[in-house]
């Protein structure tokens, strides 16, 4: 059975890197999918071209319930694959800004299932506990339903308490030492 993967650049008729060749007939065992008529993406699963089988990744079914656009996504994403990025690939749109898991634009509160996120410097420790994840840096451990978030929402929860406690005391002397630093 051939591999079947989305077509992008990665996958070229000729080789990204001076080292790499093609397998006799110029043909990689893989075909393109151009076309999804679903979200729901089935497992994959690969053989090499001497019929080895490649090893199997889990897959797992993400349900994302985008409370802006008001619109529920399904799709399957690979245990060692980051939601967004997977599901960008196939087309569906989320929040995101930073992609890098320090800000909370792709924050979402979890439902059922795990995501393990240990980049995840965008959330505390505390919040995390209560359920909430980032997508962009988030690999399903399990089936997972997840809702989004407002951000702002999410940076009071983590953030607020630390900027609420009435207003700042000035302190001109402070101020006339850091500017004469300067």
């Amino acid at each position: 059975m051939d591999l079947v993967i989305p077509c992008n650049s990665l996958f070229r008729q000729t080789p990204l890197h001076p080292r790499l060749s093609f397998p006799k007939g110029g043909v990689f065992p893989f075909r393109c999918r151009r076309k999804t008529t679903s979200e729901l993406q089935s497992p994959v699963s690969a053989t090499s071209p001497n019929g080895n089988p490649f090893p199997s990744i889990p897959t797992h079914k993400v349900t994302v319930l985008d409370r802006k656009q008001g619109v529920v996504h399904k799709f399957v994403v690979p245990e060692d694959q980051y939601i967004l990025h997977t599901a960008e690939a196939q087309n569906i749109t989320l929040p995101f800004a930073c992609r890098h898991g320090c800000c909370t634009s792709c924050a979402v509160r979890v439902k059922s299932g795990q995501i393990r996120q240990p980049e995840a410097l965008g959330i505390s420790a505390e919040l995390k506990e209560k359920g909430y994840a980032l997508l962009c840096v988030g690999f399903p451990s399990s089936d997972v339903e997840v809702e989004t978030q407002d951000e702002d929402e999410v940076y009071w929860l983590q953030f607020g308490r630390y900027f609420a406690r009435g207003p700042i005391e000035r302190d001109d002397y402070a101020l006339e030492l850091a500017l004469g630093d300067e």
